[in-house]
């Protein structure tokens, strides 16, 4: 995050950074990370995963409704965002 303060200014949304080996300031990150782990276990080799159960896993995690987001999934709270495709 180089010129996060640019950022912030372009977007007038704060920016927050986590510090070095502290998980606990980035939970939705370490969240997600779990919920990937149930579709490529830790210690697995990333580059074995095929295109196909990438984005099986992905789907099935947009699709996912999520306690903190009122039980929608991330693919609800996108629609009114996503443009429609020409």
């Amino acid at each position: 995050m180089n010129d996060y303060e640019e950022l912030e200014r372009h977007t007038d949304m704060p920016v927050y950074l986590a510090h070095p080996y502290h998980s606990w300031e980035r939970g939705s990150n370490e969240n997600l990370n779990g919920l990937l782990r149930q579709f490529f276990p830790k210690g697995g080799n990333f580059k074995a995963a095929t295109g196909q159960q990438v984005d099986r896993a992905v789907n099935l995690l947009n699709t996912r409704p999520r306690k903190r987001h009122d039980y929608r999934s991330p693919e609800e709270l996108l629609k009114p965002y996503m443009r429609v495709a020409i």
